[in-house]
């Protein structure tokens, strides 16, 4: 069952909607889903997910245009970086006519502060990550497949077209962004793809699918964490196989640049993104009199 909320908070309008999912047996959230500034990040952040939604940017009527995107943030499977990777993104899509969908999908169940926890495995033992991550995967590509399905099924309340539905990802929203590419159906297919520095490491390159859509990688070359040559393989494969695809890769900008000022040429990424959505007809903007 879809339940959607509509709330004001300090005189803002928030449309939250529920997405079913299944739960998993054997997985447990015991501390509760929270949203808090983390100072080991520099980034608000919501860790615990474990009922999936979207918070809905509607665009103005007088610049909608109908391509929709939904946003995946990042935070290796532990948080979302919710503001950089997510609401940020959101309004700035807004602003170019486009809907955004901002997904927090389900994350591995941690204690009050699960920035902290993946930051002291990342040192300690790194290979406990994967191990935690393992299990959560599939239920948050579970969860931005349905995010696309239900984006799909209430086009119409939302003024999107059903044939310009996108999926944006960063990090691990960026593997979420891949695990959508190997397991669309046709109620559930993304009509484009953009991964950004998705995280390569944590699920392989996979045979493209025949009907795969249209793709842009994003990433830089000084990523810390190892992702550019996978951005690389990742953007190769869908070349590859005939489809199209696009490929930003900077010199700099390093991981987790999302929406921050860095005073790099990376800063401007999601301009590039929306030239691209331009050039291909994803995005068509609206003529206003």
């Amino acid at each position: 069952m879809l339940l959607t909320f509509t709330y004001n908070t300090m005189g803002y309008s928030q449309e939250i909607i529920m997405l079913p999912h299944q739960k998993q047996v054997g997985i447990e959230w015991n501390t509760p889903e929270k949203e808090y500034y983390s100072t080991i990040w520099d980034n608000p952040v919501v860790t615990n997910v474990s009922v999936p939604t979207m918070e809905v940017f509607r665009a103005d009527p007088k610049i909608a245009n109908g391509t929709a995107v939904i946003v995946a943030p990042g935070g290796g499977l532990y948080a979302l970086s919710i503001d950089s990777e997510g609401n940020d993104v959101a309004k700035w899509l807004t602003k170019k006519g486009i809907t955004a969908f901002v997904l927090k999908y389900r994350l591995v169940p941690t204690g009050t502060d699960g920035v902290k926890e993946i930051s002291e495995l990342s040192t300690t033992n790194p290979q406990e990550i994967g191990k935690q991550v393992t299990p959560i995967l599939p239920l948050a590509i579970a969860d931005g497949l349905e995010a696309i399905n239900y984006v799909r099924s209430n086009a119409a309340n939302y003024g999107v077209s059903v044939s310009k539905i996108g999926f944006m990802g960063f990090s691990a929203g960026g593997t979420v962004t891949m695990g959508v590419a190997y397991n669309y159906t046709k109620k559930n297919k993304p009509d484009f793809l953009v991964p950004v520095y998705p995280w390569t490491t944590i699920i392989p390159i996979q045979e493209v699918p025949s009907t795969a859509p249209p793709m842009l990688v994003i990433c830089a070359s000084d990523d810390p964490l190892g992702l550019a040559k996978g951005s690389v393989s990742l953007y190769s494969s869908w070349l590859d196989a005939g489809k199209i695809a696009g490929l930003h890769m900077y010199a700099k900008g390093g991981h987790g640049f999302g929406m921050k000022t860095q005073n790099l040429p990376s800063d401007q990424w999601i301009s590039r993104f929306y030239e691209w959505s331009l050039a291909e007809g994803i995005t068509n903007p609206k003529i206003t009199e």
